[in-house]
Order: C-alpha cells, then structure tokens, then sequence
C-alpha cells in the first residue's frame, strides 16, 4: 500500500487520538485502522517509535501497568495540538479522501469478483439442469436434492446475517461502525442478490 501519512503527520495524528484520553498503544492502532475502515493497519514498529519521541519531546507521558504501557497527552501535548488545529483538519480531510477512495476501490474488486462468480455459478446451474433425468415411478431426485441445498441455503444465510449482526453490536459498542463498512456490505450483498437470482433462472 502507498504511504498513508506524510512526514510527521502521524506524530500530529497520535496527539489527536490521546487528546479523548488515556490509551495503550495497541488501542492506538486499532484506532487508526477503524479510522481508515480497516484498509490500513500501522504495524507496532511503526507506531511505538513515535511514541517515544513524543514522550521523549514531552508530549506524552508513559505510565506502566503490568505489561502495558499507558500514554497520555501532557500540556506541552495539548499546547501543541492546539497550534496545529488548520494542519489537523487538513490530515482528516485527506483522511476521509483516503477512506472515500478505499471505498470505490473495494466496491470494484467485490462487483469484479461477483460478476465472475455470478456467471460460473449460471453456467454450472445450467449443467445441472441439463444433466438431470429423473426414472418414471421413482422419487425424482432433483427435487429431492433441491429441497436440501435449499435447506442449506437457508442456514448459511441465518448464519451469515447473525455473524454480521454480531459484529456490527460489538464494534457499534466500541470503536463504533464506519461509513465504508457499511458501503462494502451494501455493495456486497446486493452484488451477492444478484448473483444468487441469476443461478435460479
């Protein structure tokens, strides 16, 4: 993936994410990967560095609880992120650039990927139609093996949407739902619709 942050811009953003309060540097990183919906994760060899410049600069202060380390704005932090306010909102405008873009690109790989699945599963639908020639008298076993995939079609999609449900209560209790999952599970269930009708032609 192409650089996200410019030079020094994720030392600004790491200021801004302390500034709600105290946080564990992995609680750092999970921020900033919901922040960019997921479509980039800054590796710990990344962040932590960062960290202890800030700390090193007095900009943050480090305190140690058991195996974590907690860091936490100091003034001289505060003061610093208040005379970067412009430069803030400038980061978080090409933030949401960056977000936006993800976005459009992950809607075009899935609608890619969904067409070419749609037309293979077509294609075998239509083998299987052809293939069936089901012996007077007997039970006709197309019927009896569509009853069963439908049966299974049934569970997955019970499985499927409990899953996402799930997910979407613990990170809305969290870190909370971001605009491009909610885009990719548009794009991808009405891709995925229009897929699944195409095979019951």
């Amino acid at each position: 993936m192409a650089q996200v942050f410019a030079h020094g811009q994720l030392r600004l953003y790491l200021l801004a994410l302390l500034e709600d309060g105290p946080r564990h540097g992995y609680e750092l990183i999970t921020a900033l990967s919901d922040r960019f919906g997921g479509t980039y994760r800054p590796s710990a060899g990344t962040v932590y560095p960062r960290l202890a410049r800030l700390e090193e600069e007095g900009l943050v202060r480090r305190s140690d609880d058991g195996r974590k380390a907690t860091y936490t704005l100091t003034d001289a932090g505060h003061a610093e992120l208040d005379a970067r306010r412009g430069d803030l909102a400038h980061l978080e405008a090409s933030i949401a650039e960056t977000v936006r873009a993800q976005a459009s690109q992950v809607r075009q790989d899935v609608q890619a990927a969904m067409r070419g699945l749609r037309a293979d599963l077509t294609s075998a639908a239509q083998r299987a139609r052809d293939g069936a020639h089901p012996v007077a008298g007997e039970p006709d076993p197309q019927r009896t093996a569509s009853h069963r995939r439908r049966v299974e079609a049934d569970a997955i999609v019970r499985r499927f949407g409990d899953e996402v449900r799930a997910d979407l209560r613990r990170a809305d209790a969290t870190a909370g739902v971001d605009e491009l999952t909610v885009e990719t599970l548009r794009t991808v269930l009405d891709t995925a619709l229009r897929t699944m009708r195409a095979t019951l032609r």
